[in-house]
């Protein structure tokens, strides 16, 4: 089942949703400070991509500079790509077969807005003593 919603999400707005990522995440890299920033787009871009079966998870650790980052990503890019999820959770949201889809879209805005200090792991392989943040 997990397969089959995966290729309906790409087919239907997963792609251009990764592209999106993809796209901050290089303009992130291009200065030495930022590419934490860029390295968190490419690992959204991936989740993004094919995010049914995955899970996010606190990463241990994470403290103030992730909250600091997370401030400056959401400022930069995480608005914007929040933007992109609402409006193609609009456009899927049109059909019956694509509600499930927008309403995953919703969910992954929170991420989107703040990923730094969350790590994206397997439903099935959650660390021991981790809360998920949010699956599907």
């Amino acid at each position: 089942m997990r397969t089959l919603l995966n290729v309906i999400w790409l087919v239907f707005g997963g792609l251009w949703l990764a592209i999106g990522y993809f796209f901050f995440g290089l303009l992130a890299c291009i200065f030495i400070i930022t590419i934490p920033f860029g390295i968190a787009s490419f690992r959204m871009a991936a989740y993004a991509l094919w995010p049914f079966g995955k899970t996010v998870v606190h990463k241990p650790g994470a403290g103030v500079g992730s909250a600091l980052g997370n401030i400056i990503w959401f400022l930069v890019a995480g608005l914007w790509l929040a933007i992109g999820h609402l409006t193609t959770a609009a456009a899927q949201a049109i059909t019956i077969v694509g509600i499930p889809l927008a309403i995953a879209n919703i969910k992954m805005i929170p991420v989107t807005c703040v990923p730094l200090g969350k790590e994206i792991v397997d439903s099935d392989h959650i660390p021991y003593g981790s809360q998920p943040v949010y699956s599907f």
